[in-house]
This record gives C-alpha cells, sequence and structure tokens, in this order.
C-alpha cells in the first residue's frame, strides 16, 4: 500500500506541474455534511478511459457536478472538442480556484467555452443541451434525488443522447431503479474489494436513445 501511495503521489505531482494548477488534496469544510460530501480531486488516468476521445464531437457539452478545484472540468476542455464545458461547485474557496486554474490553462482549451459556477445542486437546473454528466461523488441523499430528477426533467424537455460518468457510485441504486437509465461499462482497479463502489467508475447512457460507439462491457482498470 505505501508503494501504492507512493506512485500515486508522484502521478498527482507530475499532473499538477505538467499544467501549473492545483486541484490535489483532500479536503473537509464546513458546508460538507452527510449529504455534501467532502471534496478529493478525481483520478485523471481512470477519467481519460471513461470518457473516450472518438465518443465526443464539437456538438457535446459537458457537466461536472460538484467540479470542486475543476479538474474533471480542465480535463474536459483541454482532452476535448466539447462544445461547452461547465462545472458547478458548491464552496466559493474551491469554485475560486478552480477560476484560477482554468486562466492558467485557458491557452490549452480545445473546448468552445468553459464556465464555472459556484451554486447550491439544489438552487441549479440541468441545462438542456448537456449530453455528458461527471460526478465524482459530491453528494448523496435527498440532494443527489434532486439531481437525478432535475437530469430527469432535463431529458423530457429535450430528449437526447446523454452519458452519466460516475465515481464512487454510491447512489447507483437510485439511479438504476428510474428505468431512465442503463449501465454500459464498470471500471475498477485492481485493489477494489467485491462488490465495493469505492474506486470504482461506472458509465450509464440514457434509454431513450443508444450509444453505438460505447459497446456494453465490463473493464478491469489497474491503478
Amino acid at each position: 500500500m505505501r508503494l501504492k501511495a507512493i506512485k500515486h503521489f508522484i502521478s498527482e505531482l507530475l499532473y499538477e506541474r505538467r499544467y501549473g494548477v492545483r486541484t490535489s488534496g483532500k479536503l473537509i469544510l464546513d458546508k460538507h455534511d452527510a449529504e455534501n460530501v467532502c471534496y478529493a480531486p478525481m483520478n485523471w488516468r481512470q477519467f481519460r478511459s471513461t470518457l473516450r476521445h472518438d465518443t465526443v464531437t464539437d456538438r457535446d457539452v459537458f457537466l461536472d457536478i460538484g467540479s470542486g478545484k475543476g479538474r474533471a472540468v480542465l480535463m474536459a476542455a483541454i482532452g476535448y472538442p466539447f462544445a461547452r464545458v461547465i462545472g458547478v461547485e458548491l464552496i466559493k474557496e474551491f469554485h475560486d480556484i478552480a477560476e484560477r486554474n482554468l486562466l492558467a490553462v485557458s491557452r490549452r482549451c480545445r473546448a468552445a467555452k468553459v464556465e464555472l459556477i459556484c451554486a447550491d445542486l439544489r438552487d441549479y437546473q440541468i441545462p438542456d443541451d448537456v449530453t455528458v454528466v461527471y460526478m465524482n461523488n459530491p453528494v448523496r441523499g435527498a440532494i443527489f434525488k434532486h439531481v437525478l430528477s432535475s437530469m430527469t426533467d432535463s431529458m423530457k424537455r429535450r430528449p437526447r443522447r446523454m452519458r452519466w460518468i460516475y465515481f464512487n457510485p454510491l447512489e447507483e441504486e437510485a439511479i438504476l431503479v428510474t428505468g431512465e437509465w442503463r449501465k454500459v461499462c464498470t471500471i475498477a482497479p485492481g485493489w477494489r474489494k467485491p462488490k465495493s463502489p469505492y474506486g470504482t467508475t461506472c458509465v450509464y447512457e440514457s434509454r431513450q436513445t443508444g450509444l453505438s460507439s460505447m459497446p456494453v462491457s465490463q473493464a478491469d482498470w489497474k491503478a
């Protein structure tokens, strides 16, 4: 485990230095509680495995729910030709850091537009052009159900192809019981305990339209 921790630390350091940003570190602030989960940066290597470049076009819109210091937003904006990349974060301190990080990489962005929004998810409405949703387990319970309902409302207003990438999918049952989503991919590290959601990233698709470019499969990702 010590060797794994060292490798993870080096990987994080190289990522931060490459882009000149500050996105690492697990933090718990006053506004975090049982439903607003503490901040931990997303796994950038696992992110690349779950969002293939050949499945994103300049018509897609990316939304990071609980964007923290902006790592997923930065990766989506730099690495993919999204029409728009959006990050929504509750904590003002994280939002401000994310804005500074975005400024540091602005010249590298491939996305046509990047927006960082500081807001409570209970007051936020999912935009009707979003096609890829990312969550690094930022909320649970009633707040998660509100986000899920907001996505349902958005798809009803404008039926469309949608993907949902969910790291540490602790609320997966709430997603699948709606009947509106199906799981198409699971990526798990080698250290994960059997059937544990921790360390796992799951990808879901809306049942309204299929994703011909994303096969239904189970994949193993080694940390």
